[in-house]
């Protein structure tokens, strides 16, 4: 089997992955436990706190599944792609520096939405780029590349961070100004990083600038709208998509809170996630080379239903070793999913048209995400246990793996 050699520009499109990967990592492990101690200060129960980190979750990804297809349209617009790829990423990172300025868990979940808007803005606009930066046959293995160090670059402001909020007191720094520093180094390591993507990338495929780009964005965002109505095999991926997409989404954004809600360790939970981390890594690149010999369908069908034993485990969860558990067994696949799931996406696309397409593919992925964390949430408190929030995902998973087939079937009549 030949190694795929990457090109410059498919590291500087990788390296994009790593920087922003640094500020998933703060999302999913540091900033929920210093939420978490803000909400307890306040008074709030741990029913409640997992509720409010959800609801602010969703409430990032809903605005962003809104406006991200008039986005994604306007990018396809000849030289709009790269100008509001920057100002999305300066949003999140801005966002990311400023996190520990507010003492109330309120305005810090402001912070922090307005945060996570930039992040997922900036994914419309960088998962586009990559029918710009690559060839269809190598979109599988860029893709996973992308993930892969992303996982493994990320680890290295995170164990810095970690490191800060652990053991600074015995540096003589306050949990404050720990917190503050892991913040604006995150948000440096993401800018940073991003810079030669930012200096290299040109868009080579587009829509020419007509003379009215913003209205006609928005007709052409309605003509492909009924376009996807007509290409059902496209149609049923991004309805699959969102199913599947919304437990490994709601798994991300809430296994530290979902630990935290069950009285876990602190530290065992940041050091699992880490484990995560690292386990993404080596496997996201196994899925790499395994996309060279088997179609991306059928990886995608492993990843899926793989998931839907995660979710079913995650139910019973209540012991700190399930935890390290679950963390193995998440990074196992959390990378291949989302890896082969955007370059499948990119492969049954219009290439010209991938900016608005991905606005699309954002809506029913972080479309899944709001109804994701908002369930969990919502049955959390309804029955008083955070376990029944987490048995309605392993339901979703089996719906995406149903439609998926369906779609995958479509896609090769289509071929």
């Amino acid at each position: 089997m030949k190694n795929i050699k990457l090109n410059k520009l498919e590291k500087y499109w990788i390296l994009y992955d790593v920087g922003n990967s640094a500020f998933v990592l703060l999302v999913a492990t540091i900033i929920p436990i210093y939420f978490n101690s803000l909400a307890e200060n306040a008074g709030l129960s741990s029913v409640d706190y997992l509720a409010f980190w959800g609801y602010a979750a969703s409430a990032a990804t809903i605005i962003v599944a809104l406006i991200g297809p008039v986005l994604g349209t306007i990018a396809d617009t000849q030289g709009f792609k790269k100008p509001l790829f920057a100002a999305s990423m300066v949003v999140g990172v801005i966002g990311c520096a400023v996190l520990s300025f507010p003492d109330s868990w309120l305005l810090f979940l402001i912070v922090f939405v307005i945060a996570k808007i930039g992040y997922n803005a900036s994914l419309i606009f960088y998962d586009s780029m990559l029918v710009d930066i690559t060839s269809p046959e190598r979109m599988d293995t860029v893709s996973s590349h992308g993930y892969a160090w992303g996982y493994l670059g990320s680890c290295i402001p995170f164990v810095i961070s970690l490191a800060l909020v652990l053991f600074g007191g015995q540096l003589g720094l306050s949990v404050h100004l720990a917190m503050t520093l892991a913040f604006l180094l995150n948000a440096a390591w993401w800018l940073v990083v991003t810079l030669p993507l930012l200096h290299a990338y040109r868009q080579e495929n587009y829509v020419s600038l007509p003379a009215r780009p913003i209205r006609s964005s928005f007709t052409r965002l309605a003509a492909t709208l009924r376009d996807i109505r007509r290409q059902k095999h496209i149609f049923l991926f991004l309805l699959s998509f969102f199913f599947f997409i919304d437990g490994v989404y709601t798994i991300i954004d809430m296994a530290t809170a979902y630990g935290s809600a069950l009285g876990f360790d602190t530290q065992g939970l940041l050091l699992a996630l880490l484990v995560t981390q690292l386990v993404a890594f080596p496997c996201a690149l196994i899925f790499s080379r395994l996309s060279k010999i088997y179609e991306a369908s059928r990886l995608l069908r492993i990843c899926i239903i793989a998931y839907i034993g995660i979710a079913l485990f995650a139910i019973q969860l209540d012991k700190q070793w399930e935890f390290w558990l679950l963390a193995i067994l998440v990074g196992m696949f959390q990378g291949a999913i989302q890896a082969l799931s955007r370059s499948y996406f990119a492969k049954i696309i219009p290439s010209e048209k991938s900016g608005e397409y991905f606005g699309i593919y954002d809506i029913f992925g972080k479309g899944a995400s709001f109804m994701g964390a908002t369930l969990v949430g919502v049955i959390a408190q309804a029955t008083g246990t955070p376990h029944a929030g987490v048995a309605v995902l392993a339901i979703l998973f089996v719906i995406g793996f149903i439609i998926f087939c369906m779609a995958d079937r479509l896609n090769r009549q289509e071929a």
